[in-house]
């Protein structure tokens, strides 16, 4: 008997604990099931659905199956009812904080990400990589520095210092906080280093006017490591070429793209695009852009910008129909500056004034500065310089947004003589202490151009009292993979320097018996963005670049040169002339716009 009762208490205790094995497995199987049906949920309706499920079955306290329905919450941001379910969690781990954090840093509200990682800080769970990540990128969106330096400390307290995921946010943030010498500080610390921290360092040059240490940090990547570049970082790689003008660059690296598969990638095509129409070389945009499938409305500004700055407005505005009648797509602040850019340099004002009054009635696009400022240019160009400046002066900006538009209203009324006009312009930037020396130097010539010498001497006289500088006329040339550069006035910085010289001699004879006078206008009188007087017209630095280019680039290829300043008349009289005596086709870009010199004339139609 004894025997029967031992047999039948065993059994009762198998199977009792056969009943918990049940029970404990029949709860992962619909935790599982809960988990999966949160990865597959793809509207809130459905989310509120699951989360129901969770309350029947008595999951609201499970840590995990909590941390998935707030990262369900999350991902379709619906940050608030993820924070309330946070709220009741008993105990939220380090997911449940990096998760919420990230959904306030996602929808546009860093600072609250902020608040919730210092609280998180004051209690007992330690962050992970990818709270600090997340943070970092929350200081990044907020510009908050300070804020960064402090959260990078902690990051050194808690040993993430040479973390992949955190030391590429870091990069990312002294980047687009102008500190690249503090992300190169980080990026050389790291012991490992994955592609994603080379894209951020790559693009912290890139974004910060560094295009050159962009592409030296490019070759390296290449040289040193096995890794083949992803299509972000060519893109970057390409916008730094673009930057630069650095056509045979930007060509090794659309060739890179091509062979990795990424050129139909449309970030990639979008910066293709713009580096072959920055470079001039607006067939080659054309090309690309053609190959991009159903085009956004990014390609399509870059597109349409691209061929504005060359002169083709017919071609931007033909573009600027298809994106918006054919194809639908709306177009953005950016699109509008294109078109209205494309309208000023090709004499199109009536057409330029009706887009200008479309924008917000049918595009639902408010006009801003720069728009305004694209108008006022516009009606500048064909002296209606009452209209312009009756705009400028209607308009109540802040003196960096009014630099242009005031500076533009100067350079249009120094063309067409309109003393008056130019005095009141110039009062606004000096005051403004916007553009200075670029307004006196304006100034100066325009009291020059009218024959009122003393007002020319005694601002010249100012601003060599006040030490006022002009920036020096700069132009580089690109031959294989190699930039020169020259300046104004200055035959050192010229390669063949006595061989130049004698070939820009030998022109300007050739030129004079054609008719050509040199110096009547650019000698002494000079646009807002051109060297000043005392730089002989013979040596301004584009000059030099054509010169150069003239004897080391073969017949039948064209000389490309890139000028940091606006090209002056004499200059580019010149440069027409030579271009039918040298039977050579030339493209100078220079601060406003593309010039592509052929057979004795010049695209922009002596419009710019």
């Amino acid at each position: 008997m004894n025997g029967s009762l031992n047999r039948n208490l065993h059994f009762a205790l198998t199977s009792s604990s056969l009943s918990r094995r049940q029970i404990r497995l029949s709860h992962l199987h619909a935790r599982a099931h809960i988990v999966r049906q949160l990865q597959n949920s793809r509207d809130p309706v459905s989310v509120a659905s699951v989360h129901t499920n969770v309350l029947r079955l008595g999951f609201s306290n499970d840590t995990v199956t909590t941390n998935h329905l707030i990262n369900g919450y999350v991902r379709l941001g619906r940050v608030e009812a993820a924070h309330l379910l946070f709220d009741e969690m008993p105990e939220p781990n380090v997911i449940s904080w990096t998760s919420l954090i990230s959904g306030y840093a996602k929808t546009d509200n860093p600072r609250k990400a902020l608040w919730l990682f210092g609280n998180m800080v004051w209690g007992t769970v330690v962050p992970n990589s990818f709270t600090f990540a997340t943070v970092v990128n929350a200081c990044s969106v907020l510009a908050y520095l300070e804020t960064g330096k402090q959260v990078q400390a902690q990051i050194e307290i808690f040993g993430f210092q040479s973390n992949l995921v955190v030391c590429s946010s870091l990069i990312d943030m002294y980047g687009k906080s102008n500190e690249v010498d503090e992300a190169r500080r980080v990026f050389d610390l790291m012991n490992c280093k994955s592609i994603v921290s080379w894209t951020c360092m790559i693009n912290s040059y890139a974004q910060n006017a560094q295009g050159h240490h962009a592409l030296e940090l490019f070759r390296e990547f290449n040289k040193f490591t096995m890794n083949r570049p992803n299509n972000f970082m060519l893109a970057t790689v390409i916008n730094a070429c673009a930057s630069l003008g650095r056509l045979v660059t930007g060509k090794v690296a659309h060739g890179a793209a091509i062979r990795g598969g990424h050129d139909l990638y449309e970030v990639v095509a979008t910066s293709l695009v713009d580096m072959y129409g920055k470079c001039g070389c607006i067939e080659y945009s054309v090309k690309v852009f053609k190959k991009i499938q159903n085009p956004s409305v990014i390609p399509y500004t870059s597109m349409i910008v691209g061929a504005a700055k060359f002169g083709a407005g017919e071609l931007s505005l033909r573009l600027f129909h298809e994106m918006t009648k054919k194809r639908g797509v709306s177009p953005n602040d950016v699109t509008f500056i294109g078109v209205l850019h494309a309208c000023s340099h090709s004499g199109l004002v009536d057409e330029g004034l009706k887009h200008l009054n479309s924008m917000e009635s049918q595009y639902g696009v408010v006009p801003n500065t720069k728009h305004y400022t694209c108008v006022v240019d516009m009606l500048g160009r064909i002296g209606r310089l009452d209209e312009a400046y009756r705009i400028a002066k209607s308009m109540r900006v802040k003196p960096e947004e009014g630099a242009l538009l005031w500076g533009t209203i100067l350079s249009a009324s120094r063309v067409h003589g309109r003393l008056d006009i130019a005095v009141e312009a110039s009062k606004w930037l000096i005051e403004s202490n916007q553009q200075v020396a670029a307004t006196y130097v304006t100034m100066s010539n325009t009291f020059a151009s009218v024959g009122i010498w003393e007002n020319f001497e005694s601002i010249r006289f100012e601003m060599k009292r006040n030490r006022i500088s002009k920036e020096p006329g700069c132009s580089w040339i690109e031959i294989k993979d190699y930039t020169y550069v020259f300046y104004a006035g200055n035959k050192v910085s010229c390669p063949r320097g006595e061989e130049v010289v004698s070939l820009l001699e030998e022109l300007e004879r050739r030129m004079k018996e054609r008719g050509y006078v040199g110096g009547s206008k650019g000698l002494a009188f000079v646009d807002v963005e051109e060297e000043t007087k005392e730089e002989i017209v013979g040596l301004h630095s584009e000059r030099w670049a054509l010169g150069f280019g003239l004897i080391i680039v073969p017949k039948g290829v064209t000389i490309r040169v890139m000028k940091n300043l606006r090209i002056c008349r004499d200059c580019h009289e010149a440069f027409k002339l030579i271009s039918e005596i040298m039977e050579r086709d030339f493209v100078v870009r220079d601060l406003n716009r593309f010039h592509h010199f052929k057979d004795g004339s010049c695209t922009c139609r002596d419009f710019w």
